[in-house]
């Protein structure tokens, strides 16, 4: 919900941003931090010589460079989440990558624009984890979650024009994480110099609580320091342009709230995602002493019993994914560029939903699903006072929650991506009354910091939440799987709602396929793959169309948070009894960004403006010939015509003989011979619409090479993600090729790393070589900070190679 006024001069807007400088500077701490993995007494010292240590760029990832080791996660345990009654070892469980131990970061700095009397913050968007923070030998302070924004008033121990020793203690446990948490100062560190009269930290918080056609009522509330003040806001619009100002000099202690009319507002929406600004202006007197810049939206959100959730008026369905916070081969360090490109993928895929599974998310996220168009649901805990794993935030939770959530709130309650919060996922607090009094504490926490959005929890538990009185309490009760219970919560429950917020958990490995094709619970095989015939899940999950149908049929059923949008690093069922194994078969796409066949059974569904014709399996099986290799095809077409060689196989149409058949075309007693496939599909009035064929390929003879973006900026931060494949002499795919290529890349950039999405694989994705993976891999080439050219060369043996140029700027 947010708003805008009408027009002032733009001439005056550039007056005020002319004075920044003068007034507040924010300076973020990146480059040259020193880096040490062990543990030290005096490390945080202003004097201590860390030359020796290595130098690193923040955000960092100190674990994810590997090796992986079984051992570093080898645990003897029963999983309760999954079911399981007896304690067996698991390895992988948190990606088998050594993040466990203590490391040191130092940096130093000056601050040439502070003067004396200032106030000086620092500002930590997350450090994994419990850090302990010194500047200039003095310990300014602790946060024990990792995944949670805080700040330091330094004031009293910053050195005027002198250099300045941060130092920062982090200390991972094992057995603290159910996945892969990352290590080390994996977000962004910032250093902010204002004035004491000042707008506070997260002190501005905007909302929109009426909205029309003709006129919407933005609200901001704005937190100050100082005596004697007055605040000028002024709004912006996405071109720059003032289109509303307001003045007011009564603050409510210190606390000012503006009511500021915009005239003819545009809404904000994952298909139209527009943005606002609002500049904040805070005087002593005539005498600008501060200016902060927040960008929001205009949007109204509601949700009714029986009818469902309605955004802008409108009633919709959350076609939304679950996202963990690693990054693939960058492991948990934020970049923005991998954050988009992800965002992009799921454009495409039609997904309109992103849940922070189970964390609180990065701030660079929340900024990209503004701008981009996606819908939020902000989470906090994995676990509450009881434990899942022994180390766990189990260990905080009595005495941090409340100002954890606050600090969540605070720091990303003006994103008008964010539209519900969720206090916690599956936690075993979900029996006995104790937990449903944990449940009303923390939603009441979050309805005092903000009454706009209601609370969610991710509950597996839900038959004892009907008796425990735990799902009454919630504002949307959640439910994680369960399809089998969501007529008896939705009846059980008296909200009327029913929100899908973690679905599917269906299993698969990019390019795979098992025969015989048949649905399979849990199903394990040799390779430690799973099959990509998209049929196979877990003891306590389900198909894609299980869910598909109760979103299709039940109005009071709000939409569905699928596991996963990608692949993750840890928790690889069902392979965490074997190894090796060391990350996530659940993603729609791979750990590399690539879409696995289920992408497009999701896209069919999800994607309303394009079309959709994806046929599988490959149809390269030498030694099938004459054996059953059954053809499906996800289309948002209801009706195809299969062709082997020219040779029609049949129609088949959608019908509803079966959930599968509901949602896919499929083709079961299809006998394997080399040559052409090839899918005709028609529309509603049976005319040819659309086809795709492939082509049985021959041996592998060329490397093609395909970037995202041929242009990065040259921040020393851009990555071009390049698609790697192999081709035959003909052009045609080679599904199943799984040579070893190497990486060179020169100019004004640098090998960043690579990933196959091969759960199994243990090479090192910092490491210039890798084995493709059902025929793909992805490289990350990264820019410097000088403009110019990049060439990225890729060689295989017995391959023709090929490089490519990129362009930084």
């Amino acid at each position: 919900m947010f708003l805008k006024p009408k027009v002032l001069s733009f001439f005056i807007f550039l007056l005020a941003h002319a004075s920044v400088a003068q007034v507040r500077v924010t300076t973020e701490l990146s480059n040259n931090w020193k880096f040490y993995k062990g543990q030290s007494t005096t490390a945080h010292q202003q004097d201590f010589n860390d030359r020796k240590w290595e130098t690193v760029t923040v955000p960092h990832d100190w674990a994810i460079y590997g090796p992986f080791d079984k051992e570093i996660d080898k645990q003897v345990v029963a999983i309760e989440q999954n079911g399981e009654k007896v304690a067996t070892e698991k390895t992988g469980r948190t990606g088998s990558l050594p993040y466990i131990g203590e490391g040191w970061y130092r940096k130093k700095f000056t601050l040439p624009h502070y003067k004396p009397g200032q106030k000086v913050l620092l500002v930590f968007e997350g450090a994994m984890s419990e850090p302990k923070v010194f500047l200039n030998g003095e310990k300014v302070g602790e946060w024990n979650y990792g995944y949670n924004y805080f700040y330091f008033d330094i004031s009293k121990q910053v050195a005027a024009g002198k250099e300045n020793t941060l130092a920062v203690q982090l200390s991972n446990q094992g057995l603290s994480s159910r996945w892969y948490p990352g290590a080390g100062l994996y977000r962004k560190v910032q250093v902010i110099v204002k004035n004491q009269e000042s707008i506070d930290q997260w002190g501005t918080y905007i909302t929109t609580p009426f909205i029309s056609d003709k006129v919407a009522k933005v609200n901001i509330k704005t937190s100050v320091s100082g005596a004697n003040t007055r605040l000028v806001t002024h709004i912006l619009n996405a071109a720059g342009d003032t289109v509303a100002s307001d003045k007011t000099q009564m603050p409510f202690g210190n606390k000012f709230e503006q009511n500021i009319a915009v005239n003819k507002p545009e809404l904000w929406s994952p298909e139209t995602p527009y943005l606002y600004t609002a500049v904040t202006q805070l005087f002593v007197d005539n005498t600008l002493k501060d200016e902060t810049s927040t960008r929001f939206g205009i949007r109204e959100i509601n949700y009714k019993a029986e009818v469902g959730f309605s955004l802008n008026g409108k009633v919709r369905k959350f076609k939304g994914v679950c996202l963990h916070h690693d990054l693939g081969p960058l492991g948990a360090a934020v970049n923005k560029a991998a954050l988009r490109r992800q965002l992009q993928i799921l454009k495409d895929l039609g997904c309109d939903a992103i849940r922070s599974s189970h964390n609180m998310p990065s701030i660079e996220q929340l900024e990209l699903c503004d701008e981009m168009g996606f819908m939020f649901l902000a989470e906090t805990f994995d676990e509450w006072a009881k434990p899942k794993v022994r180390n766990g935030y189990n260990r905080f939770f009595e005495t941090d929650a409340e100002k954890d959530i606050v600090n969540l709130v605070h720091a990303t309650r003006n994103h008008p991506s964010i539209v519900m919060w969720s206090s916690g996922n599956e936690v075993p607090d979900q029996h006995g009354s104790e937990g449903a009094k944990r449940a009303r504490w923390l939603q009441e926490i979050f309805h005092r910091e903000d009454p706009t959005r209601p609370v969610t929890v991710g509950m597996d538990q839900v038959k004892a939440t009907m008796q425990s009185g735990f799902g009454a309490v919630l504002d949307i009760p959640g439910l994680n799987y369960r399809t089998h219970l969501y007529e008896e919560a939705y009846k059980a429950f008296p909200q009327g709602l029913i929100l899908g917020s973690e679905t599917g958990s269906t299993v698969s490995s990019r390019g795979v396929y098992k025969f015989p094709v048949e649905k399979g619970i849990g199903k394990a095989y040799d390779d430690h793959q799973s099959s990509s015939y998209d049929l196979e899940y877990c003891s306590w999950s389900n198909l894609p169309e299980d869910d598909f149908i109760l979103q299709d049929t039940k109005p009071w059923v709000i939409g569905q948070f699928v596991w996963t949008g990608f692949d993750y690093l840890g928790e690889p069922t069902p392979y965490d009894n074997f190894w090796p194994s060391r990350s996530s078969y659940f993603g729609i796409n791979d750990l590399a960004g690539l879409p696995k066949d289920r992408y497009y059974l999701y896209r069919s569904q999800w994607n309303t403006a394009d079309e959709t014709l994806h046929v599988l399996p490959h149809w390269n099986w030498k030694g099938r010939e004459g054996q059953t290799t059954p053809i499906f095809v996800y289309t948002n077409y209801d009706k195809a015509e299969l062709f082997i060689n020219g040779k029609s196989m049949g129609v088949q149409s959608k019908n509803d003989s079966s959930l599968l058949h509901h949602y896919r075309l499929m083709w079961m007693d299809v006998k394997y011979e080399p040559g052409t496939v090839k899918v005709v599909a028609y529309d509603k009035d049976g005319k040819p619409a659309a086809e795709k064929t492939m082509v049985t390929a021959g041996e592998p003879y060329k490397i093609i090479l395909e970037p995202d973006r041929s242009q990065i900026a040259a921040d020393g931060k851009d990555i071009s993600f390049v698609t790697v494949s192999v081709v035959d002499k003909n052009g045609n795919p080679c599904p199943t090729a799984t040579n070893q290529l190497k990486f060179s890349v020169s100019g004004n950039g640098s090998y960043r790393a690579a990933c196959n999405g091969d759960a199994t694989s243990l090479e090192q994705f910092h490491l210039p070589t890798m084995k493709l993976f059902s025929g793909k891999l992805v490289v990350l080439v990264q820019s410097s900070e000088t403009p110019g050219a990049i060439k990225l060369s890729v060689q295989g043996k017995n391959l023709k190679g090929a490089e490519i140029r990129l362009k930084s700027e």
